[in-house]
């Protein structure tokens, strides 16, 4: 059900630093079910499908634990194509005897780990956008308990081979260090809207009326620092973009509320307020 592709604006891949990545790769092979692409000592590109990388890890040098209180990852979110692929990943962690979160937010139905270095993930499929409920621009969302034996109702499933083909990821959340600024760069910068507001501790903001492709909060506390280079978290997260008009178009807006757009190795990458960086590719 990817209705909200294209031609939108989507989060599509996501780049973690990890302490050691021989530990990632196993947890992220064997618990969450990706496939390594490619790797060198340092790196390697997972993927769902056999072709598109969806998170990429790396071990710095000199790397340092996550640090507490910084900005960075909140959580990034594979979206599953099926409520049946739910059914099977949860049937999964009871198997492995994996603790995790859950919740049922009214829009979705997601499940909640963290990886050996304390990522947040989160795992989830969508409710049909029709029983969406809006209301003057907003998106309802809610944090209820899901009802697993709704969920687990179809029987045991066929057993666990890992994330399905058609996984992609559905959004990611980050820490930021306040709102006002954020918001300015993500829906006048990157030309996003606001969904949803949690309280003025948090911003969801989508592409296409989707409920979210990116979350925003100052749960680490309003003025946090962002992480040393070298720390365990948040490389940088890939947007998609259309066509190339689309990209200029948002560099050149961008540009006008003063944020920075570098070009790196044919990439540009521009960075939030708080540090996150950003690459924009077409």
């Amino acid at each position: 059900m990817n209705f909200h592709r294209e031609p939108i604006t989507f989060v599509g891949q996501v780049n973690l630093k990890v302490e050691n990545l021989q530990r990632s790769l196993a947890f992220y092979q064997q618990v969450v079910g990706f496939k390594v692409l490619d790797q060198s000592e340092r790196t390697a590109n997972l993927t769902a499908d056999g072709k598109t990388v969806l998170l990429s890890i790396e071990q710095p040098t000199n790397v340092v634990p996550k640090q507490g209180k910084t900005t960075g990852l909140y959580h990034y979110a594979l979206l599953l194509p099926n409520r049946s692929d739910l059914a099977r990943i949860v049937q999964h962690f009871a198997e492995i005897g994996l603790r995790f979160g859950s919740s049922d937010h009214l829009v979705s139905e997601a499940l909640y780990l963290s990886d050996p270095d304390g990522n947040g993930i989160e795992i989830y499929i969508d409710r049909d956008p029709s029983v969406w409920n809006w209301n003057k621009g907003e998106v309802a969302m809610a944090v209820d308990p899901l009802n697993f034996s709704d969920l687990l109702s179809g029987g045991k499933q066929p057993a666990w081979e890992g994330l399905p083909a058609g996984t992609v990821m559905g959004h990611i959340h980050l820490h930021v260090s306040e709102l006002r600024k954020t918001e300015e760069f993500y829906t006048k910068g990157l030309g996003f809207e606001v969904v949803n507001r949690f309280g003025n501790q948090a911003l969801f903001i989508s592409d296409g009326k989707y409920h979210h492709h990116i979350g925003l909060n100052t749960w680490n506390g309003v003025g946090a620092p962002a992480p040393s280079p070298n720390s365990v978290g948040l490389e940088t997260f890939t947007l998609m973009l259309a066509n190339e008009e689309k990209r200029n178009n948002i560099i050149n807006q961008l540009k006008s509320i003063g944020a920075s757009v570098a070009e790196e190795n044919g990439s540009f990458i521009t960075s939030d307020p708080s540090g996150n960086r950003i690459i924009l590719r077409v």
